[in-house]
């Protein structure tokens, strides 16, 4: 029997005898495609090689890709754990071929594969091979259906609909039919009974798909007709988990060496045994999948967070942590402890899971103590919620307020439901699916984007010359139109450009595309797929005519400034923190720059002169670029050059060194550090557990920065009469306020007491009430003071009440004894409606209570109304 990892060896060993180069998994994370948040397909990786964008280095390529799916339509979560199959995070094996090979091949050598290499039965296999359309003209692939009649039987190929079998990058791009490879696990017995071929595509936990072999051969334009695509694509992609199960003789992924491991030490620290309770089963597989997800994410640089794919990845956690709360018991932070036996199980095939161990575990922890937090904190909400609902003689809570409990504390709807079961309760549900449409409808509706067919004008792909330049000669090769919230922008791709699209934090060039005719602005600059894409609000009405393309020059040298200072801060940290300083994030503007990092406390003022000091220094000494291009990565990684976690590099890569800074970097940068000018760090702070973030200004920023600190330092010694030593003269000045604050403070005792000693000689006594009244000019402060003083010493029948105003502001004031208040009195009663005489309104606690207004002139009058209120 196979083990995972052999499995996964025996994969890549197969397709390199077939001529494929293997490739490492790109991250999970995707950092430069607007329209992906992770990598949810195997493909994700090519799809610039797929669009035309860029040419195969390779033909042949084959890997195991790191996936996740919780979004869009390949959204798994909530079945992750119930079923044995479904997962968050997966491993997905593929072979490609880029115009080179194509059905045949892959479909004799995915057979070859599964039953000459894994000795898989071929009488447990079926194949799907699409049925045709006849809506859009496509006919049924009888050229899949005849290769696979080599190996299969008739009646274990089956047709399968578009849903099925006719594959699509997305609303446009290319697509082609599909030949999916399911297999029965199912004992023999029940074989026998009923027929797989039944059970295909039936949602089976048995009969499941295992491999899906893509032919790419159209392209869907925007109107959604069909062209065929010059180069044709294989693309396959194997569930390396399942795969796993069908090996291994078991009938649940969760069976596998794949997840075991983990479940066995999730069972120990729950005290329980996986296999006895269907319940806590689930939530343990839910726990040993969402950790998979969360360890990897970490490692290629998304971090939890409320925003975009930090929310995803939040929300997984946050679904793992209330899983083992609800159903294991887990009141405390628990799932950090399962990095280490998710280390020894995939550390081997992912390094960067060793290596980034103990942010890994910091984040993961703080995360789970937040979330534990805000869980109990909500439960306290839903405790308030079903005892307002049963005051009011209902059983069932309304599905908004469900909602609520689910948008901001994570409440999923069966959490609320379990607990108002247990409290014999309902939810209305009907009300929690509408709010949570509506909110759905909201998100659809601000990122709806109508994009159109790319209009191709030449055929031609983009040559890159902004390191070397900022204006070229250039056409326009192609274009779309792209409307997006009632605003509509254009797309061009260029032959030739010197913008830098955005990536690797550094934001796109601005500038302009200039022909004899007319000049257009360029408003910014994406990269797609690995395709710089200029920006502009209006069309060139001669798209054909020859243009120049011309950089913003001042933003560019602004950013490249800040870009290069970002590697001699990075260099700065390591040598003042530690070694264990990872660039975590970044992003450079012509503005400012900014840098997280990893780091597990507080950067302290001292540290941080030091690492400035540092970065300066190298800025003074003017060390010039040298720049590698196409450098072969192993001679980068020999060079010393620092890679980031979660990027993804091909055998070549482009390396910056500033003298002993030496990074794998594709940004801008200055030809020397001297025209940095400076470096000031503006701010520090943290952004998670174990990454902190600083913000830095360079060049004439900090000459603005520096002028309005002389500027405010000149304002405030010319407060203090220029004093040469302006700290002297603050202190001296705060030790003076401090005396005479004393002194005030003294002097409103002393008049505190003798207003009060002058109450009680003046006390009106009102059927056994002692009533207590007053007004005048006094801090609100003052007559609280005296009210709880005079309380202390009358401590039956008080009823004092006094209207006060301080800077112009009135103040009502009622004070009770506790006798009074038993006996019917409530001050917050009386100020509220009292207080109406002063244009105000206010409340309390039964026996002390204040009203503010806005008419001084109505305090005599909104004093005898509370006595007129209480009936004296």
């Amino acid at each position: 029997m196979l083990t995972a990892k052999e499995t996964r060896d025996s994969f890549k060993n197969f397709f390199e005898s077939k001529g494929h180069q293997i490739v490492p998994s790109a991250p999970m994370v995707v950092k430069d495609d607007p329209t992906l948040m992770f990598t949810n397909a195997g493909m994700n990786q090519f799809k610039d090689i797929i669009l035309g964008n860029h040419p195969a280095k390779y033909h042949r390529v084959a890997d195991s890709q790191k996936c996740l799916r919780v979004s869009g339509k390949h959204n798994d979560l909530e079945e992750v754990g119930h079923d044995t199959y479904h997962h968050t995070m997966f491993e997905m094996l593929g072979n490609w071929s880029f115009g080179d090979y194509f059905k045949k091949e892959a479909i004799d050598w995915a057979w070859e594969y599964l039953v000459k290499v894994l000795k898989l039965s071929p009488e447990l296999l079926y194949a799907s091979v699409f049925e045709g359309n006849p809506e859009e003209g496509l006919e049924r692939d009888n050229e899949a259906a005849g290769y696979w009649e080599q190996y299969l039987p008739k009646d274990h190929i089956i047709n399968g609909n578009k849903k099925d079998n006719f594959w699509e990058m997305g609303d446009t791009g290319p697509c082609g039919p599909c030949s999916e490879i399911h297999i029965d696990l199912r004992p023999a017995e029940e074989r026998a009974k009923i027929s797989g071929r039944d059970l295909v595509n039936n949602d089976h936990p048995q009969v499941i798909e295992i491999w899906n072999l893509v032919f790419m051969q159209y392209n869907r334009k925007a109107d959604g007709s069909l062209e065929s695509l010059p180069a044709k694509v294989i693309d396959t992609g194997m569930g390396f988990e399942r795969l796993c199960m069908a090996l291994q003789g078991k009938t649940s992924n969760y069976d596998t060496d794949v997840f075991q491991p983990i479940l066995k030490v999730i069972a120990t620290l729950a005290g329980t045994e996986y296999g006895k309770n269907e319940q806590n089963d689930i939530a343990m597989r839910v726990i040993a999948d969402h950790i998979r997800t969360i360890a990897f994410s970490i490692t290629d640089g998304q971090l939890p967070s409320n925003a975009k794919a930090g929310y995803v990845i939040r929300r997984i956690l946050r679904r793992a942590v209330r899983y083992g709360y609800t159903f294991l018991g887990q009141k405390q932070a628990f799932m950090y402890k399962l990095l280490p036996v998710l280390i020894e199980s995939m550390g081997e095939a992912y390094p960067e899971l060793v290596s980034q161990k103990g942010l890994i575990e910091k984040v993961i922890k703080e995360e789970e103590e937040s979330f534990l937090r805000t869980l109990e904190t909500g439960i306290r909400l839903l405790d308030k919620t079903m005892a307002d609902t049963k005051a009011a003689g209902k059983n069932e809570i309304s599905g908004k307020d469900a909602f609520t409990l689910y948008d901001t504390f994570g409440f999923p709807l069966d959490l609320t439901e379990l607990i108002l079961r247990e409290n014999g309760m309902t939810v209305c549900t009907e009300e929690f699916t509408a709010e949570m449409e509506q909110q759905k409808a909201r998100a659809r509706n601000a990122a709806a984007v109508e994009t159109g067919d790319w209009i191709t004008l030449k055929e031609g792909t983009t040559e890159f010359v902004g390191y070397d330049y900022t204006e070229s000669e250039t056409a326009i090769l192609r274009y779309r139109q792209v409307k997006q919230k009632n605003q509509t922008l254009y797309q061009l791709v260029l032959d030739s450009t010197p913008f830098y699209a955005e990536s690797g934090g550094q934001v796109g060039d601005t500038g302009v595309l200039v022909s004899e005719f007319e000049t257009i602005e360029v408003i910014d600059t994406k990269k797609e797929n690995n395709l710089p894409v200029h920006i502009t609000k209006k069309l060139p009405t001669h798209l054909e005519a020859p243009m120049m393309a011309c950089v913003d020059t001042d933003k560019r040298a602004a950013c490249a400034a800040n870009h290069s200072a970002t590697h001699l801060l990075d260099e700065a940290l390591r040598e003042v923190l530690g070694d264990h300083i990872e660039q975590k994030g970044s992003l450079v503007t012509p503005d400012s720059l900014r840098f997280d990092f990893s780091h597990f406390q507080k950067v302290t003022d001292e540290e941080i002169r030091r690492i400035e000091h540092l970065a300066n220094a190298k800025i003074r000494a003017n060390i010039p670029l040298t720049e590698y291009r196409n450098m072969p990565i192993a001679e980068a990684k020999e060079l010393g050059a620092i890679a980031l976690f979660g990027e993804k590099y091909g055998d070549e890569v482009r390396v910056i060194k500033f003298g002993s800074s030496v990074e794998f970097c594709g940004g801008t940068h200055v030809p020397a550090t001297g025209n940095i000018g400076m470096v000031k760090i503006i701010s520090e702070s943290s952004v998670a557990a174990g990454v902190r973030r600083i913000e830095a200004y360079t060049g004439a920023k900090v000459e603005e920065m520096l002028d309005t600190v002389q500027d405010t330092l000149n304002d405030l010694k010319s407060l203090f009469n220029n004093t040469p030593d302006l700290a002297i003269a603050i202190r001296k000045y705060i030790d003076e306020n401090a005396g005479l604050k004393k002194q005030v403070e003294e002097f409103m005792k002393e008049k505190e007491a003798e207003l009060k000693s002058r109450l009680l000689k003046n006390i009106q006594e009102v059927n056994g009430v002692k009533i207590i009244k007053f007004c005048a000019p006094l801090p609100a402060e003052t007559v609280k003071n005296i009210a709880f003083q005079l309380r202390g010493e009358i401590t039956e029948n008080l009823f004092f009440v006094a209207g006060s105003s301080d800077a112009g502001k009135p103040m009502l004031t009622v004070m009770l004894s506790d006798n009074l208040v038993a006996g019917g009195l409530k001050a917050g009663n009386l100020v509220k409606e009292a207080a109406k005489l002063i244009q105000g309104g206010g409340g309390g606690q039964p026996h002390f209570a204040t009203a503010g207004g806005k008419n001084a002139d109505g305090l005599n009058a909104a004093v005898e109304k509370v006595l007129e209120l209480a009936g004296i």
